[in-house]
């Protein structure tokens, strides 16, 4: 629990809550990113998020509140409320997130929440992997020279041509889903940006490797994409998903010393 919000997180809030004679109560966040906090006041909630203090690719909070503004009636995750360095309001969801089991059981609601969100306007904000996995390299103080070499034939042979290019969560799995009153919902929206549908469905299937078979089935019979040609895409972007996944977890075991991050690190490298 914190008790002192800075004068940017007070601002903010007191643009919610005009009348209230103090900010409300804050309640730090579980997460592998961390940097998210309930704020809570009698029975109102908002979530505000901290850029990183330490540098997280891609990461922009900024991005993120411009995003959820463009799609803030689509129904697809929070109402952003304000922006002010460093801090994102936004609006609480209320729900339960997914647990990993129901996550798969609903894979049709869950593919059909991603398909909304592909078929809004693009963003204008182009998620390239190619220059994301060099800054993770530039970045992080431990390099193995197979991670070079993965890097390097990664980055010759170049990311393929998207199937479809569309507005991507990027984050997609059971603790991002929300189940509300009104349908499935995401949050954690730090990584959205246009890229490859195709893309998305892949980091899916990182996630839950043992039903990937019903995602992509899935998901080409929503889209109406040829299954056989949305496997072959997956395929091709699996590679380059292996290597952002080890780099994610590298780079943030070094910054932040969990236990738990170092051990993700050491068996993404091992999958490797």
């Amino acid at each position: 629990m914190l008790h002192s919000p800075d004068a940017q997180l007070q601002k903010l809030i007191q643009q919610q809550w005009p009348t209230a004679q103090a900010a409300g109560h804050f309640f730090a966040l579980p997460g592998l990113s961390g940097n998210s906090i309930r704020v809570q006041r009698d029975r109102h909630m908002l979530l505000a998020r901290r850029v990183p203090p330490q540098p997280i690719p891609f990461v922009d909070r900024q991005r993120e509140y411009r995003v959820l503004r463009q799609l803030r009636h689509a129904g697809l995750g929070p109402q952003p409320l304000g922006w002010q360095s460093p801090w994102l309001l936004q609006g609480w969801l209320p729900g339960e997130m997914l647990t990993p089991a129901q996550f798969t059981a609903q894979h049709n609601e869950v593919l059909a929440l991603l398909l909304r969100l592909h078929q809004q306007p693009l963003t204008g904000y182009r998620l390239r992997l190619a220059p994301l996995l060099q800054r993770y390299w530039q970045l992080c103080r431990q390099r193995h020279w197979r991670w070079h070499r993965r890097l390097s034939r990664l980055l010759q042979r170049g990311e393929p041509q998207p199937l479809r290019l569309a507005p991507l969560h990027m984050d997609a799995h059971a603790g991002n889903v929300i189940a509300t009153s009104q349908g499935l919902r995401l949050i954690d929206w730090e990584y959205a940006a246009d890229g490859d549908v195709a893309l998305e469905i892949a980091a899916v299937c990182a996630i839950d490797t043992a039903h990937q078979a019903c995602w992509i089935s899935g998901y080409a019979a929503q889209a109406k994409i040829d299954e056989a040609v949305l496997a072959r895409q997956v395929q091709r972007w699996r590679p380059w998903l292996q290597l952002l996944m080890a780099s994610w977890y590298q780079l943030r075991a070094e910054q932040s010393q969990d236990d738990t991050l170092q051990q993700l690190a050491q068996a993404s490298w091992q999958d490797l």
